[in-house]
């Protein structure tokens, strides 16, 4: 039996998604398994499109993370001090700065930009290392004689 998919239920999967919730999650949400929420899919385009969204308000998310890691950003907080021969704490408000991070520019710019930052391994194919060729190099450095062809 389909279960029937309800505007709060399409309500709760998109907030679940957008709170970062697997399919595997948002199945046990509906009470339902993993497999019956992929069939429901199929069927319920709106539940498609609540996981869409859902997803890439996450996705967003994450993303604008990476990025303010990978370039480094300030934040405000309070540091508390129990200075020596004080009855309290003194909390002081600063601007705390997180340094770029080396590891996530990297990630973003193999991802943003493959053509320039991805790993590249060039092969440059060439037909003077025949089988014979690398024998003849092999006998070579082994002292050994030439054989000759036959």
């Amino acid at each position: 039996m389909t279960k029937r998919v309800t505007k709060t239920m399409l309500k709760a999967v998109r907030i679940a998604a957008e709170n970062g919730a697997t399919d595997r999650e948002i199945a046990e949400l509906l009470d339902m398994s993993e497999r019956s929420l992929y069939r429901l899919k199929h069927t319920n385009a709106d539940l498609v499109e609540a996981l869409k969204v859902g997803k890439a308000v996450a996705d967003d998310r994450v993303e604008q993370s990476l990025y303010r890691r990978a370039t480094g950003y300030s934040f405000d907080t309070v540091k508390v001090f129990m200075p020596a021969g004080c009855l309290e704490p003194v909390c002081i408000e600063i601007v705390e700065h997180v340094p770029p991070d080396t590891t996530a520019a990297i990630f973003w710019l193999k991802n943003r930009r493959k053509e320039d930052w991805r790993d590249k391994q060039e092969l440059e194919v060439s037909d003077q290392f025949t089988s014979a060729s690398i024998l003849s190099k092999a006998r070579q450095r082994a002292g050994m004689k030439e054989k000759p062809e036959k």
